[in-house]
């Protein structure tokens, strides 16, 4: 994969997760610096997503940790469990903000 092939493929994640807080009940901030994308819930708890150019990864911080994520098959894949990325941020976004909150490519 090239770095532009990356760039669109992980900036298109970064403008889902944005579409998807716009369009939540839930009461979430969401503040984009560059590659950054950080989710604060009403708690102060926060999700941070970080583009990873060099190693063509997103990677994922919640209060479970910190996960690293490839792109493979068309989807982005845990590099250590092969879990799904928007499975996985739907997961731990649910638990920090205490509320069902789903996002999707």
């Amino acid at each position: 994969m090239t770095d532009q092939e990356y760039l669109t493929l992980a900036e298109a994640v970064l403008t889902a997760i944005e579409r998807a807080v716009d369009q939540a009940d839930a009461d979430i901030e969401f503040e984009r610096s560059g590659n950054v994308l950080t989710l604060e819930f009403e708690n102060r708890t926060k999700v941070i997503v970080n583009l990873q150019l060099p190693k063509h990864e997103i990677w994922l911080a919640a209060k479970a940790g910190g996960f690293h994520y490839k792109y493979v098959d068309g989807a982005w894949c845990n590099t250590r469990d092969n879990s799904e990325f928007f499975a996985t941020l739907s997961k731990y976004s649910t638990e920090q903000a205490g509320e069902p909150i789903t996002f999707k490519a």
